[in-house]
């Protein structure tokens, strides 16, 4: 029997012995005061109830024996006390309610003869938790070793945690949790023992900086999405205010005006602009409205947590979005020019932002004026802006125009050099001799640059006498220094025509009496083409060999980098050609050794011609003379026949 139980008993039978004591007759002590007849009448009444409140049946044996009992069976006890105590199963939930507590332990009592204690730790995710709270516990055994009752808030709360937490969803339920640490994107929370995921968008309505001042909270929360598959849950805790947010920024919104100036505080800077607390509602002040002048980053104007003073340039009901704008509450820079500045000045600034076509020079904060790229340099050949300036230099420039309306202005820093074409014809005159610059390269040509602004193309065909050059970058580079001479000029386009082999003189005057049709000349294949060969000639002049004439006297082609004699067979001043030819060395040699041989056999053929002719005219004259005598006989024959007729 357990010392509760022993206690329980002990007290019973004292009570039952109070109450089976025989009434004695009460002794009146004498005393000095004399009490008052009600007093003593109500004795009399108190002692009399007790007479009648004695048991007739009570057990004087027993009493005497020292058993405490009645006529009730000790086990009928039991019983009667078992009933008022609770039946409770272990690994089973049950509600308990908290009847003392302090920083390391929660008693709960659940109706059993004995409380159970259950750590603080488990109730971290209620820090409201006070004695007489009803709580869920589950009861891990009865009793331990030493008889305490073993009890488990986190257990009974993890055994229904999935279903509750998918009611909660149901149901749009507030929930509590506990934030226990901070993960990568978010924090961990403890709802209802299960591990949630707390978005760090979803913390609060406002970008949240810091992370670590939520750990270890109890917050309230709305589930707003399960996966029921992975067992994932994703808690908000900016769900909860937004619905009260939106009706305030309904009230603050139908309240606005263009135009009106409020004071707001920095809560979030983007690349982009700056987001400023009204009181409820956000406003956007976008980067291009927080000053007059050039801004790269809001970072420049404004701090986290800044109060300012910003205007309401527009602002949408439906979509809840409000413009802000914080340079104009200052007057346009352009307001304050100076209304002496004019056309033909001069003025300094700063770069403040380059592109390919110019750059824009800051001369006053919020005046701003464009360099376009043509203006930086007299030069024609228009290259890119970053080849002059950069971000952040200090440059002087002319104003070529300006508009006050339209706050615009284009400056110049050419004009601060005068033109060089202005005498280009007494610096630069026809037949002068200059060194230029190789600047770029075209399939007809090489633009080649003198002195800034002045810039002249040499003609593919006047970069050399003798070389066939097919592009220029077989002859010289960009960026290298070449000698020119002026041919012709052009001021109104602003053109120079050059030449680079008329500082020489033309070799072909030279060529023409050396390369002459038939002389022969040794040279080499350098280059293979399909309609013939580039030969290699002395005093570096090249020819031109059709394949046919490429064919040596053995019938084999001739090949490249081969060396052999050719005979030219045709030259063109004009034109700079020379025509060779390999096989008509041989085949002229063939031709002269066959005329020869025909030339011999025609003295012999006239030789025989002339011993065989006394001979011819000896017969000829015999055959004459025959012919003579016969017919002079027939003459007579006939002569006699007329005269006998």
């Amino acid at each position: 029997m357990s010392e509760e139980l022993k206690n329980e008993e002990t007290v019973n039978a004292e009570e039952t012995k109070e109450t089976a004591m025989p009434v004695e007759t009460p002794v009146v002590e004498e005393t000095t005061d004399v009490e008052p007849a009600a007093e003593k009448k109500t004795e009399k009444v108190e002692a009399k109830k007790e007479a009648k409140t004695t048991p007739a049946d009570f057990d004087w044996d027993a009493y005497e024996s020292g058993e405490s009992y009645t006529n009730v069976s000790k086990e009928k006890l039991i019983e009667t006390y078992d009933q008022t105590l609770n039946k409770i199963n272990d690994r089973e939930v049950v509600m308990g309610t908290v009847t003392s507590m302090n920083k390391r332990e929660v008693v709960v009592n659940i109706g059993y003869k004995s409380d159970g204690v259950v750590s603080m730790t488990e109730f971290r995710y209620n820090p409201d938790l006070k004695v007489g709270d009803e709580v869920e516990v589950y009861i891990e055994s009865q009793e331990d070793k030493k008889g305490q009752l073993l009890l488990s808030h986190k257990k009974a709360r993890a055994s229904r945690s999935w279903e509750r937490v998918n009611a909660a969803l149901e149901n749009d339920e507030v929930i509590k949790g506990y934030v226990k640490c901070r993960t990568k994107g978010g924090m961990i929370v403890d709802v209802f023992g299960i591990e949630a995921f707390l978005p760090g968008s979803q913390i609060d309505v406002k970008p949240i900086r810091d992370y670590d001042v939520f750990v270890d909270k109890t917050m309230e929360f709305k589930v707003v999405k399960i996966n029921q598959e992975f067992k994932n849950v994703v808690v908000s805790h900016k769900a909860l205010i937004e619905a009260e947010l939106e009706q305030q920024k309904k009230e603050i919104i139908s309240g606005l005006e263009k135009g009106q100036i409020l004071e707001g505080v920095v809560k979030n800077i983007t690349s982009y602009g700056v987001f400023i607390d009204l009181g409820g509602v956000d406003g956007l002040i976008h980067i291009t409205d927080l000053s007059w002048g050039r801004v790269s980053h809001p970072e420049e104007v404004v701090k986290l947590d800044e109060k300012i003073s910003v205007v309401i340039l527009d602002f949408d009901n439906d979509k809840k979005r409000i413009a802000l704008g914080l340079k104009q509450l200052t007057p346009h820079p352009w307001n304050a020019l100076s209304e002496d500045l004019k056309v033909g000045d001069v003025v300094k600034g700063k770069v403040v932002v380059m592109a390919d076509y110019g750059a824009f020079i800051e001369i006053a904060p919020g005046v701003e004026g464009l360099i376009h790229v043509s203006e930086m340099s007299w030069t024609q050949h228009l290259r890119s802006a970053q080849d002059f300036m950069k971000v952040g230099d200090e440059v002087e420039a002319v104003v070529l125009t300006l508009d006050r309306d339209e706050r615009k202005m284009s400056l110049g820093i050419k004009q601060l050099k005068s033109d060089p074409w202005e005498n280009i014809e007494e610096k630069y005159a026809i037949g002068s001799k200059h060194t230029a610059k190789v600047r770029n390269f075209t399939n007809f040509g090489v633009f080649v640059e003198i002195e800034e602004g002045v810039e002249g193309l040499i003609h593919i065909s006047d970069l050399s006498w003798t070389k066939k050059i097919k592009h220029p970058s077989e002859f010289t580079s960009i960026g290298a220094d070449i000698e020119v001479q002026v041919l012709e000029i052009d001021k109104e386009n602003r053109r120079l025509s050059l030449g680079h082999k008329q500082l020489e003189e033309n070799p072909w005057d030279v060529f023409e009496t050396i390369f002459t049709v038939g002389s022969i000349h040794e040279g080499t294949i350098v280059e293979l083409l399909d309609k013939g060969a580039v030969i290699s000639l002395p005093y570096g002049v090249e020819g031109f060999a059709t394949p046919k004439h490429l064919v040596k006297e053995d019938g084999s082609q001739a090949q490249l980098d081969e060396k052999l004699n050719f005979k030219v067979i045709e030259f063109n001043k004009d034109s700079k050609r020379i025509i060779l030819s390999h096989s008509r060395i041989f085949e002229d040699e063939q031709r002269a050794e066959a005329k020869k041989e025909a030339n011999a056999e025609k003295k012999v053929a006239k030789k025989s011609k002339k011993e065989e002719a006394p001979q011819q005219q000896q017969s000829m004259e015999r055959t004459t003379l025959g012919d003579i005598s016969e017919l002079a006989d027939l003459k007579a024959k006939m002569e006699e026949g007329k005269k006998e007729e």
